[in-house]
């Protein structure tokens, strides 16, 4: 039966962005990790093992091809398997800034520059990235926020799932600080009354019953959030239909504190409510707290103190193991990420 199958993740995405910090992530998480195995080694690994196995799938590999991968894919699911895809990148001036730090070449123009490389591999994994069942952008993450992400999708309950096996991510964000890249929508509060404002509700948060009851207060706020939620209602069975485990719903205001926060606290307690598995990210308020974005979230710990030693670009860690497997198959053994 396909739900008594083990866990089946294929880590993909552009050099630098992280994704060797994911795989440990997963292997503290209790995965099985197989770093950059030669492809037809992969569906071997997959169709055998008995434990939840995470596998690194890099373009630098010279048998790499993105159709190659996607055919492998769907002949899994063919076989009852159910492999998730898993897509980190970031910004290419993020990626430059790594490179730079750590002094590394790219993989895929050790003799040019390293914009080219990107360049080339954002071309080779174009297919991956359209095809992916959940992005992870971690311009702005540092390593424990990485972390965290990960361990919220794939940690302790995240096999509990929601109605047709899909997570919800809601994020709250500022307008001026840029959209959630990963966000399948995006809705507007900017026209809801603002506790701003008020003096006494400007330094608290959408957090506070107070501002939540401020923001509730405008005569139009039970029509927007009933809007959204028969909006949901409508699309996440679609997109369960369509094969999606993940979905990404942003809220956004003019300063991200207050009414997108309350916004997307009720919004998560609304879809819970109705059985869908929702995972709750306040952006500006983690910023504020030093955190990365991604790190106030309600289904797990807040941490802080982010290590300060060079990384490898490709790990998006620190450590003297940040710089990971390169090559070949390997299993590494248990990797833990410096905390303070």
């Amino acid at each position: 039966m396909t739900e008594d199958r083990p866990r089946l993740v294929l880590i993909t995405g552009l050099s630098g962005s992280g994704k060797l910090s994911i795989l440990h992530a997963l292997e503290d998480l209790g995965f099985e990790v197989v770093d950059n195995p030669p492809l037809g080694m992969v569906e071997a690994l997959a169709r055998e093992t008995r434990s939840p196995l995470a596998i690194g799938v890099h373009a630098r590999s010279q048998e790499f091809d993105a159709g190659d991968v996607l055919d492998m894919m769907g002949r899994l699911r063919e076989a009852g398997l159910r492999p998730e895809l898993v897509y980190a990148w970031a910004d290419e001036e993020v990626l430059l800034r790594r490179y730079t730090e750590t002094r590394r070449r790219h993989p895929l123009s050790p003799h040019g520059r390293v914009s080219d490389g990107i360049h080339i591999e954002e071309r080779l994994t174009a297919e991956l990235r359209e095809a992916a069942d959940l992005m992870l952008d971690t311009s702005a993450l540092p390593p424990a926020s990485l972390r965290g992400l990960v361990e919220r999708h794939f940690g302790a309950g995240s096999a509990v799932e929601g109605q047709g096996g899909l997570n919800v991510s809601l994020i709250s964000f500022a307008f001026p600080a840029g959209l959630p890249r990963e966000a399948d929508l995006v809705f507007d509060a900017r026209f809801l009354r603002n506790p701003h404002y008020d003096p006494i509700l400007r330094p608290r948060t959408g957090l506070d019953p107070e501002v939540g009851a401020y923001v509730e207060a405008d005569p139009d706020y039970a029509a927007f959030f009933a809007t959204i939620t028969n909006l949901l209602t409508l699309l996440l069975p679609r997109f369960v239909q369509e094969g999606k485990k993940y979905s990404t719903i942003a809220i956004g205001c003019t300063g991200g504190r207050h009414r997108s926060v309350h916004l997307v606290e009720r919004l998560a307690a609304h879809l819970t409510g109705t059985g869908w598995r929702a995972n709750v990210t306040h952006r500006e308020l983690a910023r504020e707290a030093g955190f990365g974005a991604g790190m106030v979230d309600q289904a797990g710990p807040r941490r802080g103190g982010f290590p300060t030693e060079p990384r490898d670009p490709e790990s998006n860690g620190p450590g003297p193991n940040g710089s990971g497997a390169k090559g070949g198959a390997s299993r590494r053994p248990p990797h833990r990420a410096q905390e303070a």
